[in-house]
């Protein structure tokens, strides 16, 4: 269940966090004369894939009346009367639903981690840090965007499926960040080559290209001039780039922490969505985690919403207007 915090104690977190205006008003718990015509996020989920399908294809959605209009100065805004959980899935999938058709490749990235900031133990163990509410939100993140991008790393350690097997929706093209084919070693075990649920592209720099398509094929490669810099770091815009050649538009990082710190060290994320757990690991593996500046003047303090997820807090962070 999504859940804002109070807004008492939104009013004691820093200045940078903003609660953003609800857009519809919901139901008062104790009216039972409005319970017939209040609608749930069940109801609202398919039509948020209505919008985000129609995008995809260049078309304008076909809405059922009295649910969502479009505002050339607000973008989307609900109609109606609609329930608390209905009202907080608009409010943070709204950004994404907002963006032009002719805006350039948007990235967001979901990190999910323990109150010390960590993604998994010291031997790798992250089966399951965040509960199933955030779980649920990671699917719909993938059935909302063009594309899934993982790091090789991720690849080999948890053997993902990348597909929206939770929720509605279809599944998104699938991306090995793998500059170097560190994969090659993994071609007959991992889903992602083998279980035909979704596209799968495997990510690397030019200079691989052909031992790449060699081993899966021309239709499974993306190859990326410059990928990887003489210092063996990587350039990441230019992926993003090339991706969007692709039509693969809006773009959703999923992990690992190694891939998701190097997205936004360079300026590479639009958004984030950090899922905090209350659980302390200790010596694990750390989330984010890069060459930082040296004074405090100097970080990132994004604008931020904070949603409750179960025992989870989604912090939405917007990387794009900088406090």
């Amino acid at each position: 269940m999504l859940s804002r915090l109070p807004s008492a104690r939104l009013a004691r977190l820093p200045p940078a966090l903003v609660v953003r205006p609800m857009n519809a008003t919901p139901a008062s718990a104790g009216s039972p004369a409005l319970t017939a015509d209040v609608r749930s996020a069940a109801g609202l989920w398919p039509i948020l894939l209505d919008i985000a399908q129609a995008r995809r294809a260049g078309g304008v959605p076909v809405l059922p009346q009295d649910t969502l209009t479009w505002a050339s100065n607000m973008g989307w805004q609900l109609q109606g009367r609609w329930d608390a959980q209905a009202l907080e899935l608009f409010d943070l999938f709204k950004p994404l639903l907002d963006l032009r058709p002719e805006r350039a490749a948007w990235v967001i990235a979901q990190l999910g981690q323990s109150l010390d900031g960590c993604v998994a133990t010291r031997t790798g163990d992250s089966s399951f840090i965040n509960g199933p509410e955030n779980l649920l939100h990671l699917h719909r993140l993938r059935a909302m965007c063009d594309a899934v991008i993982v790091g090789a790393g991720t690849v080999a350690a948890d053997n993902p499926h990348l597909t929206t097997r939770l929720v509605a929706g279809p599944n998104p093209t699938r991306v090995l960040l793998d500059p170097q084919l560190r994969l090659a070693g993994h071609l007959e075990t991992a889903h992602v080559f083998n279980d035909g649920q979704a596209p799968t592209l495997w990510l690397c720099d030019a200079r691989w290209q052909a031992d790449a398509v060699a081993q899966v094929g021309a239709d499974r490669v993306l190859a990326v001039t410059d990928l990887l810099r003489d210092d063996a770091t990587l350039h990441l815009a230019h992926a993003v780039t090339t991706l969007r050649s692709r039509g693969l538009m809006r773009l959703f990082v999923e992990g690992g922490g190694v891939t998701v710190s190097r997205f936004l060290a360079q300026r590479c994320l639009d958004r984030l969505h950090l899922a905090v757990a209350p659980i302390i690991i200790g010596d694990g593996r750390p989330g984010l985690r890069f060459d930082g500046p040296a004074r405090l003047a100097d970080c990132l303090r994004p604008h931020c919403h904070v949603y409750r997820m179960g025992p989870d807090h989604l912090w939405d962070l917007d990387l794009r207007t900088l406090a």
